[in-house]
């Protein structure tokens, strides 16, 4: 005889007022009480290494002289490095512990079954282990985004990492957390189709290594890159070495605007390569660029791919549990 997912008063006692958490959101919480305790504690401690070592870092600054005195380093404080490198697995670490076994661990170990036998329907179950885990990887993901941001945005000209790049883009502003879930909720399904817990996080795990990589050549199409033109032979204007400027590719032109891949005319000899400059009437240098401005709208906007991808396949989750047997 299978149990029931409420507890009955005992005869003569009265029951008790429920309190802020309680029924079905109550049993998931005690059910994923330990995974939730220790989100929290790593979420803890990444936190205060991150406070730590910014104000480490801002007290060496300042005994070099920074701001007042022009300070360049060779290289960013490995601590930083490693909370970037930490930040960027982050989405995958949250994909395959927390979102492949999430159902699958249930399914395997006949818990789906029983669940599907009581009186909770079977989709309010999915939906509140969903909310439960994407409520945590949300939380967990912003504050440690906000406070990487906190350290890298006051320091970003020092630390020689571009505002494009992967360890700075995607683990600041909503990036780090829309990448989080959208991994985790695909881990959930990948679970939930596989019904196994390590061959799902297996399969999570070269799935999230794929949307990365892919993620990486995807990036710098959120946004239109703007040009800058000058003449071929005079001095690079300072925007296109600032720092605040990603180069996304360059090239040599004519008056009229065509456009020639920067070593056309990469000659052996200077004399041949005036001579093709001239031939083609290459007359500018051009490039193409992204400006630290642009850094929010296309943060956002990745941000709003990955979410309608994490809906669709939560949506999914909940459609398929309602048509084929956990």
């Amino acid at each position: 005889m299978s149990t029931t997912l409420t507890e009955q008063p005992r005869t003569g006692q009265s029951a008790k007022k429920p309190g802020l958490v309680h029924g079905l959101t109550w049993l998931v919480l005690r059910q994923h009480r330990t995974t939730t305790w220790l989100v929290v504690a790593l979420v803890v401690l990444g936190a205060a290494t991150i406070v730590y070592e910014r104000g480490a870092m801002a007290d060496m600054l300042a005994g070099m002289g920074w701001p007042d005195k022009d300070v360049s380093l060779e290289s960013a404080p490995q601590s930083y490095e490693y909370i970037a490198e930490a930040l960027g697995a982050l989405p995958v670490v949250l994909g395959v512990f927390l979102g492949a076994p999430l159902i699958a661990s249930d399914q395997e170990h006949g818990t789906a079954q029983l669940v599907t036998t009581q009186s909770v329907p079977r989709r309010r179950w999915l939906a509140a282990k969903l909310g439960w885990c994407l409520s945590l990887v949300l939380v967990s993901t912003l504050v440690l985004a906000t406070l990487f941001f906190w350290w890298w945005e006051p320091y970003r000209d020092l630390l020689l990492s571009e505002w494009l790049s992967g360890s700075v883009f995607d683990n600041t502003g909503p990036m780090l957390t829309a990448l989080s879930l959208f991994l985790t909720v695909s881990g959930i399904a990948i679970g939930m189709l596989l019904r196994r817990v390590l061959p799902a996080m297996l399969a999570t795990f070269f799935f999230a290594l794929v949307v990365q990589v892919a993620w990486g050549e995807f990036r710098d199409r959120l946004a239109t890159p703007r040009v800058i033109t000058w003449p071929l032979n005079a001095d690079t204007p300072d925007l296109v070495n600032s720092s605040s400027v990603v180069e996304a590719d360059r090239w040599i032109g004519t008056a009229d605007g065509q456009l020639f891949g920067w070593g056309t005319c990469a000659e052996p000899t200077e004399k041949a390569s005036n001579a093709c400059v001239k031939e083609h009437g290459i007359v500018n240098n051009v490039v193409e660029y992204f400006g630290y401005d642009q850094m929010p709208g296309m943060q956002w906007t990745g941000a709003a791919v990955l979410l309608g991808a994490t809906a669709a396949v939560a949506v999914f989750v909940l459609w398929w549990s309602t048509r084929r047997p956990l």
